[in-house]
């Protein structure tokens, strides 16, 4: 009976020691998912609080370039002289004179152009020219209803430069509006040498060169006349258009893209042709 007993009194004691075992690993349990769950909503709040820096930073940085913005604006609006204005205008006058005749010049060379594709046989490029020819024609009406022109109400004439950029060794300052027209050529030129490259592949054109397209020669697509001189539009239209006929000819997407029935340049690669420096 008494050696019952000790068994008994031993199993109780390894039972007791075993509850208190399990206790303490519940404890241990416990405390490390608390220490979990601390860690976790410390990792929260250093994530909101940075968020909310960045949140602050970004606020402050669009903060500041509106403010740069419109002081750029207000800059740029910066009226010229009376004399400076009038200065433009008969530039522009005269510019409008040339371009004028120029472009019933470059009408009679397409067609001429048109009639040597027709006997190669290309009919993809003699179809792509055929619209090329279109909007040569149509930038001669808008000239012809252009003759009683307000230039005392366009902004051009009396706005002051707010960009600079160089070729050739020189240095041209222009205000918004130029500029505008500087990127118009580059992108103009981008879509027409994409279309261009784009036929004499379809052709099977194996002699493809851009500098042997028409639109290349005459790079007055898209040129109105105004705000630049038509050899400045014509040099980054070709600079456009180099690039645009190398995407079109190897059917590829290396210097613009396509969206919304247009090609365009990339804006990384329209900034590296122009390179435009704010003046202020």
């Amino acid at each position: 009976m008494q050696q019952q007993a000790q068994q008994e009194h031993q199993q109780a004691q390894q039972q007791q020691r075993q509850q208190v075992q399990q206790q303490r690993l519940a404890q241990q349990r416990q405390q490390t998912q608390q220490e979990r769950a601390a860690q976790q909503r410390q990792a929260q709040q250093q994530s909101q609080q940075q968020r909310q820096q960045e949140l602050q930073q970004q606020r402050n940085q669009q903060q500041q370039d509106r403010l740069a913005q419109l002081q750029q604006r207000q800059q740029s609006q910066q009226r010229l002289s009376q004399q400076r204005q009038q200065q433009l205008i008969r530039e522009q006058q005269q510019r409008l004179v040339l371009y004028r005749q120029q472009l019933q010049q470059q009408q009679r060379q397409l067609q001429q152009r048109q009639q040597l594709l027709q006997q190669q046989r290309r009919l993809a490029q003699y179809r792509y020219q055929q619209q090329y020819l279109a909007q040569l024609q149509q930038q001669q009406i808008l000239l012809q209803n252009s003759r009683n022109y307000d230039y005392n109400n366009d902004p051009y004439y009396y706005t002051a430069p707010n960009y600079r950029y160089q070729r050739d060794g020189r240095s041209y300052d222009v205000n918004q509006y130029a500029a505008d027209m500087l990127r118009q050529a580059v992108n103009d030129g981008y879509e027409q040498g994409f279309r261009a490259g784009q036929a004499d592949r379809e052709d099977g054109w194996r002699d493809g060169n851009y500098r042997d397209s028409y639109a290349y020669q005459d790079a007055s697509y898209g040129y109105n006349g105004n705000y630049v001189n038509q050899g400045e539009y014509q040099y980054y239209f070709r600079e456009g258009f180099e690039r645009g006929f190398e995407d079109g000819y190897n059917s590829r997407n290396q210097y613009g893209s396509y969206s919304n029935g247009k090609y365009a340049i990339l804006g990384a690669v329209l900034s590296q042709v122009l390179n435009l420096q704010n003046l202020f």
